[in-house]
């Protein structure tokens, strides 16, 4: 008998542990996601020649009054 309560209690504690374990890396994960998102979110140099394509064709589908 004491070695089933034995048994129950260290495979209780290996289930509480291996969860702690996987919320632990979970929030290790996603706070080197945010870390990293500052550093990936850069703005790209966008070209004039785009720009003024963007607007030209901006004007071009505007109604005519």
């Amino acid at each position: 008998m004491v070695t089933l309560v034995n048994l129950i209690t260290i495979v209780t504690v290996t289930f509480l542990a291996a969860a702690a374990a996987v919320a632990i890396h979970w929030l290790l994960l996603r706070a080197t996601v945010q870390f990293m998102r500052p550093a990936t979110a850069r703005q790209a140099s966008v070209r004039s020649e785009l720009v003024r394509g963007t607007a030209e064709l901006a004007r071009a589908f505007t109604p005519h009054r």
